[in-house]
């Protein structure tokens, strides 16, 4: 396709584009055009002035504006075909008797000028395949040899004119390499207007679409600074309560200290050596054990209960003082006795 020359519409030049499309190169400009308007346009006024310079009809023409062109750049289709007979080409009405009575199949022809109202545009045939040199397109638009046909009944329908051109195009590098390859178009072109109001639509979109990601850019900044502000609200009051935690187990130890060393001073005589050996340790337990046995089995007379280990607070029963005790028995037995006293302390202290 990019082998393909394919004038785009500019302004009201499309006489310009479709001789172009057709000889596959710039080979007239306005100004050519112009001049070969101009020249009609005094082979005009020649014949009117052979009826009388002085007649009616004379000065009535030359009141009127050209019919061969105007200042919008559209040319007539005398202009075209005087320019087509610079290279040797005729243009012939497709529809006339006289074309229709050859019953020529359109696709035996090389090329084709349509015409509706101000608008010109080429079909020609390169290589082996058709193509619509409309310059209202984005680019080719490939048409099948089936479809040739149709398309050009749907123009007459239309209103269009057509005309096949008659006569030997110059070569052009289109021709030569599409008559060793075929091309094929995955996607038809647009009219140049429909892909200017898409393109017009995309800016827009895009734009709506920048401020949005602004707007959500801005929201997500201020989401984020408040998440931050939560997490360090939700840290430091994690520190506050593990502070509280700490302060209150230190409290807790501390009173269980207390508790330990007034019942230890109750119940055990008191004496000044504050170290104290595994063996003197162990003693002390068996009297505070006994007399924990003693206070279960109840004042005399009454039956005696079966003797039962002591037990923590968690239901683990504590192990027998006769055993053999290590440290880290005695350790514990001694934190159970710690919080036994400040659970009785705290007891005590209720009642009065």
């Amino acid at each position: 396709m990019e082998s393909i020359f394919h004038e785009k519409q500019e302004g009201s030049l499309c006489a310009q584009h479709c001789l172009n499309n057709l000889l596959q190169g710039e080979y007239f400009s306005p100004v050519e055009l112009s001049s070969i308007a101009h020249q009609l346009d005094e082979e005009e006024r020649m014949r009117m002035a052979e009826g009388g310079v002085t007649s009616e009809d004379y000065r009535t023409f030359l009141q009127q504006p050209s019919g061969n062109m105007d200042d919008s750049g559209f040319f007539s289709i005398q202009v075209i075909s005087n320019a087509l007979k610079v290279w040797g080409l005729e243009l012939i009405l497709f529809n006339s008797p006289e074309y229709q009575r050859l019953r020529i199949d359109p696709i035996n022809e090389r090329s084709f000028i349509c015409n509706y109202k101000e608008h010109w545009f080429t079909v020609r045939k390169l290589g082996k395949q058709w193509f619509n040199l409309n310059s209202l397109l984005t680019g080719p638009e490939l048409i099948s040899d089936t479809y040739l046909a149709l398309f050009l009944a749907q123009l007459q329908q239309e209103g269009y004119s057509i005309f096949v051109v008659k006569g030997d195009l110059p070569d052009c590098e289109a021709d030569q390499l599409l008559q060793m390859i075929r091309v094929q178009q995955m996607q038809r072109p647009r009219l140049i207007g429909e892909e200017l109001a898409q393109l017009k639509e995309q800016r827009v979109q895009k734009t709506d679409l920048e401020r949005v990601l602004e707007a959500n850019d801005g929201s997500a900044t201020l989401d984020e600074d408040e998440e931050d502000l939560q997490r360090a609200l939700a840290l430091s009051r994690q520190e506050i309560d593990m502070e509280d935690e700490e302060a209150d187990l230190r409290r807790a130890i501390q009173l269980s200290m207390q508790g330990s060393s007034r019942s230890i001073s109750q119940d055990t005589p008191h004496t000044s050596d504050t170290h104290l050996t595994s063996e003197e340790l162990r003693k002390r337990r068996e009297a505070y054990f006994e007399k924990r046995q003693q206070q279960q089995q109840g004042p005399p007379g009454q039956l005696s209960q079966p003797c039962e280990r002591p037990t923590t607070s968690s239901g683990a029963p504590v192990s027998d003082p006769g055993d053999a005790m290590s440290e880290e028995d005695m350790l514990q037995a001694a934190v159970t006795m710690s919080l036994e006293t400040v659970r009785n302390n705290f007891k005590t202290e209720g009642k009065k």
